[in-house]
């Protein structure tokens, strides 16, 4: 059959075909596929192209247009162009009936707004298409055989026909007609609510079942818990079972994270009281111009240039866009993450991120390399040095035999070597052989695995069946503890002898472990050939073991681990180490990493279990160590540590990890070695697999919310020197002046916005981690965002700016009158140009005040996003002195040579009177930094 014939057959809408009723042979004809070989890449990619990607419909994304119209759906905005429409109507009233001049004024603030609503989308675009690029690194992926070659590739790109490889802890990719079942178990729970696995097989159904009943399919979006097995991809996308559902999946609601809620919840307070004060002013303006101006109050153009100031006041001055700028900088920070080898899945998990204060982890492959070298064998009675030892016995040749053939490691032999794709504990059985001179292959080939129970992390045990020497025997592979209590019998000098007691092989596994070696124990048991395997339980074959011997594993520390551990120390963070390992194995790798350390405590899974809850509070603060964990144990620990009120995050890889994942507030899974479950339950996958990663994203969480607070506290700071510059201009000016002052026009204010904000909040949002990020306690999630001196620094730093602004309205006034020989109405104009030109520039200099608390502008690194930020906004606020533009915004030209210097020169008030603050800041930074130092160095 041509292959573009079959491509344009598979894409034709038909009756669903049950393929649950087709024998694996009609199943594999009718999708042109194989069992063995699978697709050819050429006719997989032709399939993709012609039916589309694996994936659920996402809905209708929001336009363009609907995005703008977005950014205009505020109320000020729409009080705003409603006075601009008034004050357009009435201009053009006064045009027909006095011949005046056509007011450009509503022009300009409709240009404004529409300006400022083009700058909201093309944020809104970056900040998704960041999302998005998150979105694509997260997904899942899958095993498929092509060419008879398994590979892996993206679940979205399966197609029909697929041959799809299922182990345990793997999402199931599409629906699959299963063609191998080796004790596969699939939860199901999210299609038909079945709370209990579902054990799979090959059989053949003749009638039409509902979907929990079809035994011998798998479908999209389900898990397998248990087994591996494989099936051919019979649907995919929207025409998979779960895809007849997906409308009801497609209207999820845009996420809005914690800090989101909180600035939406200040925004609506922000804007009450700043229309109250708008309101106040606009009274006060009111009864300042009927005072000083009586003959203006019977025009309308008076109180609506009074109403429409207020209102640009209103806009300029309430953080709408606040949150807008707070879900960029998120986004933008999660695509950082990205290049730090952590990827983040969703906006609240980066917010939360900087938060945690303890640290979960697993040992294996995260504080260690993950790098499994045997290094000792116990066998025949003695342990043995492999390094050392060059003889390979009858019974250490036995002891790597049963290693090797109790092992899910894929091998190769490619460009004159051998590749080997797996588990590295399992990879170090592999590596024995060939150090002595065995091929892995060939030992597999000659005696293949008839029957399995794999491992689960329950029994910590596996199980393999073969036939050997003519013999059928099961070999058995785990935990030594386990091995031992199932042991009747072992293997000494070539003979089978009864087992009377057991504390030989302990020893042993203590002398290994006392030196952070990996223990596994390797035990047999024989059966008649005739056995049905079929018939066989598990409890009734893991049972009555003859012990073979001890294989002792080096896991190596990672050396930046032991660097970052002490970082979480000096930044407030508890490390805590939870490993299946033997519990002296355990406390020695603790050791070496100091987590365990003088007055700390290292318990296993069985003390734990034998603690009361209470007892178990009591003693939390001191456990540095768990070991030989079950997955109930890691979710009791995860909810202890979470009942403290404290940021848990918690690692894992496998499939039985998931729950406490979910459980933790950052989950975190490993991205090498984790299942599917385990990312898919995970907030965070480490690319790396990497302790040290988790540490510095850590580090980033605590930078990008570090950042968001320095946006928040320019903005707001900026938006309170706003208010108060009207408001002393109203108040204060009247008093002085003895007329009504306009310190600044509706479309002065609205530019100021426009130039200030957005660029140089978001170009905040950027900053490079501060070199003291991690040398501070854990933010308190519980306390509010405003709460200590920040509050106070805003309020101050907003007074300041607006005292400031005040001053050069007032200087250029009296400056005005001077050079306009007593002209009041060219001093005002004079008097609002200083005023113009100090608020915007004296904002651009104030966003390097806020790059950080403590550390002086003039010795943080450069951020050039900010950089290139702060003269775009200057260039374009220069702009606005030009001749013919000047007119526009009702500002003179006409400066004196030393007026630049002087706005020049109040610009850099507000940065010498941080500067000052910082200074005693540090100071006590370094106070503080000595005295956690002398404590630390007490308690190690």
């Amino acid at each position: 059959m041509k292959v573009k014939a079959k491509t344009e057959e598979l894409v034709k809408e038909e009756p669903k075909i049950l393929y649950y009723q087709k024998t694996i042979e009609e199943t594999t004809t009718e999708l042109a596929t194989s069992t063995k070989e699978g697709l050819s890449t050429r006719e997989a990619q032709s399939r993709l192209i012609a039916n589309g990607k694996n994936e659920l419909d996402k809905g209708k994304k929001r336009s363009i247009i609907m995005k703008f119209l977005d950014q205009l759906n505020n109320f000020m905005i729409f009080v705003l162009l409603g006075a601009a429409v008034i004050s357009l109507v009435i201009n053009i009233i006064e045009i027909k009936t006095s011949g005046a001049s056509l007011d450009v004024d509503p022009f300009l603030i409709l240009g404004i707004v529409i300006l400022n609503s083009i700058i909201g989308v093309i944020q809104e675009a970056k900040a998704d298409k960041a999302l998005e690029s998150i979105k694509k690194l997260s997904s899942p992926q899958v095993k498929v055989i092509r060419d008879g070659i398994q590979i892996v590739i993206d679940a979205k790109d399966i197609v029909v026909g697929d041959l799809v490889v299922l182990d345990a802890g793997d999402y199931v990719p599409a629906d699959l007609r299963l063609i191998e079942s080796v004790s596969l178990k699939i939860d199901e729970g999210a299609l038909t609510g079945e709370s209990v696995a579902v054990d799979k097989n090959l059989h053949l159904l003749s009638n039409v079942v509902p979907l929990g009943d079809r035994l011998n399919s798998a479908y999209m979006s389900t898990v397998v818990t248990y087994g591996r097995g494989k099936g051919i991809a019979v649907a995919t996308g929207m025409n998979t079972e779960i895809g007849h559902i997906a409308k009801l999946l497609s209207n999820q609601e845009q996420e809005i994270t914690p800090l989101q809620k909180s600035i939406n919840g200040l925004g609506k307070i922000l804007a009450i009281i700043c229309l109250a004060i708008v309101v106040f002013i606009a009274i006060i303006q009111i009864i300042t111009t009927l005072i000083s101006h009586s003959e203006l109050m019977g025009e309308p153009d008076t109180y609506v240039d009074i109403f429409m100031t207020a209102v640009a006041l209103a806009v300029a001055a309430i953080p709408e866009g606040l949150p807008a700028i707070i879900t960029i900088v998120l986004a933008l920070g999660m695509q950082n993450l990205v290049k730090q080898k952590a990827i983040m899945k969703t906006l609240p998990a980066v917010e939360t991120l900087g938060s945690t204060s303890i640290i979960c982890s697993d040992k294996t492959g995260t504080l260690t390399q993950n790098i499994m070298d045997v290094l000792k064998v116990y066998d025949n009675g003695e342990i043995i040095d492999i390094n050392k030892n060059t003889n390979l016995s009858a019974s250490l040749d036995k002891l790597i035999l049963y290693g090797v053939l109790n092992n899910d490691t894929k091998t190769n032999f490619t460009d004159n070597k051998f590749v080997k794709i797996g588990d590295p504990t399992e990879i170090a059985f592999i590596d024995l052989a060939l150090k002595f001179n065995q091929d892995p292959m060939v030992i597999a080939e000659s005696y293949p695995r008839i029957h399995e129970f794999p491992f689960d992390s329950d029994r910590k045990m596996m199980t393999t069946f073969h036939q050997i020497d003519g013999k059928t025997i099961s070999i058995t592979k785990g935990a030594p503890d386990v091995i031992f209590s199932k042991s009747i019998s072992e293997i000494k000098n070539g003979r089978v002898i009864n087992l009377e007691s057991t504390t030989d092989y302990e020893h042993a596994n203590t002398t290994m472990t006392d030196t952070a070696l990996r223990v596994l124990a390797i035990a047999i048991k024989e059966y008649a050939n005739d056995t049905d395997f079929s018939q066989l339980t598990m409890k009734e074959v893991e049972k009555d073991l003859t012990l073979v011997g001890l294989i002792g594993m080096m896991d190596p520390a990672r050396p930046e681990a032991k660097e970052a551990i002490k970082v979480c120390r000096k930044a407030g963070i508890t490390t805590i180490m939870i490993t299946g390992d033997h519990k002296n194995t355990a406390i020695a790798i603790a050791r070496e990493l100091k987590i365990l350390s003088k007055g700390n405590l290292a318990i296993t899974g069985a003390e734990l279990d034998l603690m009361e809850d209470a007892e178990f509070r009591e003693k939390l603060p001191n456990i540095r160590v768990y070991a030989r964990v079950s997955p109930e144990n890691k979710v009791r620990i995860v909810t202890a540590w979470k009942e403290t009120g404290l940021i848990v995050a918690m690692t894992g890889d496998g499939v039985n990890d998931a729950p406490s994942i979910k459980k933790a507030d950052i989950g975190i899974a490993m991205g090498i070695t984790g299942t599917e479950v385990a990312k898919g339950a995970a907030d965070m996958i480490l690319t790396d697999d990497n302790f040290a990663t988790i540490v510095n994203a850590v580090g980033e969480g605590r930078t990008i919310f570090a950042n968001i607070k320095k946006a928040i506290h320019y903005l707001l700071s900026c938006n309170i020197g706003e208010i108060l510059v009207v408001l002393l201009g109203s108040t204060i000016a009247f008093i002085l002046l003895k007329e009504t002052v306009v310190t600044l026009t509706a479309i002065q204010l609205l530019w100021v916005n426009i130039v200030t904000d957005s660029l140089m909040a978001i170009a905040l949002g950027l900053e490079k981690k501060e070199k003291n990020v991690m040398d501070s306690a854990p933010r308190d999630v519980k306390k509010n965002l405003f709460s200590g001196s920040y509050a106070i620094n805003i309020i101050v730093q907003g007074v300041i700016l607006g005292i400031i602004c005040f001053a050069a309205y007032m200087l250029g006034y009296y400056l005005g009158k001077k050079h306009n020989l007593g002209d009041t109405i060219l001093a005002q104009r004079e008097g609002q140009t200083l005023c113009f030109m100090v608020l915007a520039i004296s904002q651009l200099f104030h966003a390097w005040n806020a790059r950080s608390s403590e550390e002086s502008i003039f010795k943080l690194k450069m951020n050039w996003w900010l950089f290139g930020a702060f003269f775009i906004c200057l260039a374009l606020q220069m702009m606005t002195l030009l001749p013919g533009i000047s007119n526009v915004f009702d500002l003179t030209t006409s400066l004196e040579w030393y007026e630049p210097v002087i706005i020049v020169g109040l610009c850099l008030v507000l940065v010498f009177v941080v500067e000052i603050q910082k200074i005693f800041l540090r100071r006590q930074r370094k106070a503080r930094n000595k005295y956690q130092e002398e404590q630390e160095n007490q308690t190690l």
